[in-house]
């Protein structure tokens, strides 16, 4: 008996195959492109996304020693993903990172719009949602939208050519036009942005839906027809679950494309400042603050200081220390400003205190400490006090990096023993909606292993303690010059 599990990221595609004991027996990688065509676009081609599942799922079944008994699909969440009634590509996907619809974002921000729909939807508006999305190419590219018949996600991209239905899983139909109270789409919130018009694009929201393997997937994939094919949750909640993080105040944190710090939470907080966004999850709910910009940051640091990659930077962090040397770093690098734990589409990045007396050492330590205040940041402002956090992704191989996010944060930083935890959550959520166990919880009780944990220094906690609340003190000053600076951009 074999399983397989497709985590189509933003950058990468894999897909694992599980044995008959739950263990990793075969794993395939493909890179992906995202194509940036103008200023604030991310884009990728849908069909070049599907080959790559493609082909790394023929990879893996061939290496696998006994039959496929079930594929689950797990993927990047948000954006906008459009089809036509025949099931092809109206045009590229438009991914959650874009920013063509930053000042549509901005202006439903000054109105009270994104405040109001928060009420209602958990989750603060950003540019690469769909409703942003969709409201640009309504003004921009109307004739796409007339020829489109369904706005989909990666994964539901993906689910539609393995099984030929169209769907939402829960979690990816979350943001930003469900009634998280009523887990269903919300006329109010449609009314509320003035898309009334979007509704004949949304798709059927389902819990981890299970349909049969399509004979045109089937012959592409290599493997019998007819096979389950189940969608799960989309990529930051499969990776929490992945990592063992099922109840009520677990946290996980993804050090990704995205800084994503989430906790399991029983309820949705619909209350207080709009922050963040709030997923369903098989049992509950994820309260989660994905970053616009995560490991970008660090390759970017590493470009701007001759490195080969995130081990020597980390190297040449612990050569400064704690503090940097009074240099402070604001990761807000993305062109699509920042989503959490604040929400504003004019944030931009800084390096504060320079001076001669810095050297690469400082600013490699302050790239770093800047990283892992953010996830503090986010942490704090999901309310929860975890016992510890599991972290995830391409950064959680940097034991500088696990070692500051402990200090920074206060807590025990645990990894999952699995090499892809997105794909172990889309496993368990696979056995779960099949029926081969009778929860999400018990499967990961049966098959998260977790590797020792990275403690934090008391001494250096304490220090951060205070540097953390220096950095929001700099991140609230700096915010007054955002404007003037998107002004300057505008006239460059």
């Amino acid at each position: 008996m074999t399983i397989i599990c497709v985590d189509a990221g933003t950058t990468v595609i894999k897909a694992v195959a599980y044995d008959a004991a739950g263990a990793e027996s075969a794993l395939a990688r493909r890179q992906t492109v995202v194509s940036r065509p103008a200023p604030g676009h991310a884009e990728q081609d849908m069909e070049a996304v599907w080959d790559a599942v493609a082909a790394t799922v023929g990879e893996v079944a061939a290496r696998s020693s006994g039959p496929v008994e079930l594929l689950a699909v797990t993927a990047q969440g948000d954006g906008c993903w459009l089809v036509d009634a025949a099931g092809a590509p109206t045009g590229p996907a438009v991914l959650w990172n874009d920013a063509r619809a930053a000042a549509t974002v901005d202006a439903w921000t000054r109105e009270g719009l994104a405040a109001a729909a928060f009420r209602i939807n958990g989750s603060s508006a950003a540019s690469g949602l769909p409703h942003a999305i969709l409201s640009w190419l309504r003004a921009h590219d109307p004739d796409r939208l007339d020829r489109s018949a369904t706005m989909l996600t990666c994964g539901g991209w993906i689910y539609l050519r393995l099984t030929g239905e169209r769907a939402a899983e829960e979690s990816d139909a979350s943001a930003p036009f469900m009634d998280l109270r009523t887990r269903a789409y919300s006329p109010e919130l449609l009314s509320l942005y003035g898309m009334e018009w979007a509704g004949r694009l949304l798709p059927p929201v389902r819990s981890c839906p299970v349909a049969g393997l399509a004979p045109r997937a089937a012959e592409a994939l290599g493997l019998p027809a007819g096979v389950p094919v189940v969608m799960a949750p989309y990529d930051i909640v499969t990776t929490a679950l992945g990592a063992g993080a099922v109840t009520a105040g677990q946290a996980c944190g993804i050090l990704g494309t995205t800084l994503c710090t989430e906790v399991i939470v029983e309820a949705p907080a619909l209350g207080g400042e709009p922050a963040g966004i709030t997923v369903t999850t098989p049992g509950g709910y994820l309260r989660a603050f994905p970053t616009f910009a995560g490991t970008e940051v660090v390759r970017w640091t590493c470009g701007l200081l001759g490195l080969r990659g995130p081990e020597e930077l980390g190297e040449l962090a612990l050569r400064s220390r704690p503090g940097a040397g009074g240099l402070a770093f604001l990761p807000y690098l993305s062109p699509a400003g920042e989503r959490a734990p604040f929400s504003d589409p004019l944030a931009r990045g800084a390096l504060l205190g320079l001076s001669f007396e810095h050297g690469r050492e400082q600013v490699a330590r302050a790239a770093l400490e800047g990283l892992s205040m953010v996830i503090r940041d986010c942490l704090e402002a999901t309310g929860a006090v975890p016992g510890e956090l599991r972290v995830c992704g391409g950064g959680a191989a940097s034991a500088a990096w696990l070692g500051l996010i402990a200090d920074v944060t206060g807590l025990p930083v645990r990894r999952p023993a699995d090499a892809e935890v997105g794909a172990r959550g889309a496993y368990l959520a696979g056995l779960a909606a099949t029926g081969a166990a009778p929860s999400v919880a018990a499967a990961a009780d049966e098959h998260v292993r977790l590797r020792d944990a990275v403690e934090p220094d008391p001494a250096r906690r304490a220090f951060y303690d205070r540097l953390f609340a220096d950095f929001t003190t700099l991140r609230a000053s700096s915010a007054g010059t955002w404007p003037l600076l998107a002004e300057m951009r505008g006239r460059a």
